[in-house]
């Protein structure tokens, strides 16, 4: 499991969606000065996609065998990543006054870049092995 790069790439999309359960997203400062610390899965909007964000990274995570499985689901993990992204973007600059951002934000991009970069690097193997299994026949069928 562990020999590829790609599952390495998939580990930490993983890390950093499930770290986004226990951060903050926004702090909001009170008439009195105290902070208040917005969470994630305060919106259940953003908890439903997390949910369905996190359950497909652990599909592409343990998916390492078929490898074509793999490409794909990371693929749609890293689009609904790049949708979440667009939201919260669109959620910091509707409240950019009111409240101040962490920087976990940032966190659904940089795990749609690693599930890309590790869905491109699963399909390459696949090709490569489906390659090699063709010059094996080819091999054989002419002795």
């Amino acid at each position: 499991m562990w020999q590829r790069i790609q599952t390495l790439y998939f580990a930490i999309a993983t890390g950093l969606v499930a770290s986004m359960f226990f951060s903050n997203i926004a702090t909001v400062i009170g008439p009195g000065g105290e902070e208040l610390g917005i969470r994630y899965y305060e919106k259940a909007s953003y908890l439903v996609l997390m949910i369905m964000i996190l359950t497909a990274q652990v599909c592409a995570l343990f998916s390492y065998k078929s490898r074509f499985l793999q490409a794909r689901v990371g693929i749609i993990s890293g689009l609904l990543l790049i949708g979440f992204q667009i939201w919260l973007a669109i959620d910091f600059f509707r409240f950019m006054g009111q409240m101040t951002f962490s920087v976990t934000m940032l966190f659904p991009l940089a795990a749609a870049f690693l599930d890309f970069i590790a869905a491109r690097a699963s399909l390459v193997d696949e090709m490569t092995v489906q390659s090699i299994k063709a010059i094996k026949t080819k091999r054989r069928n002419r002795k």
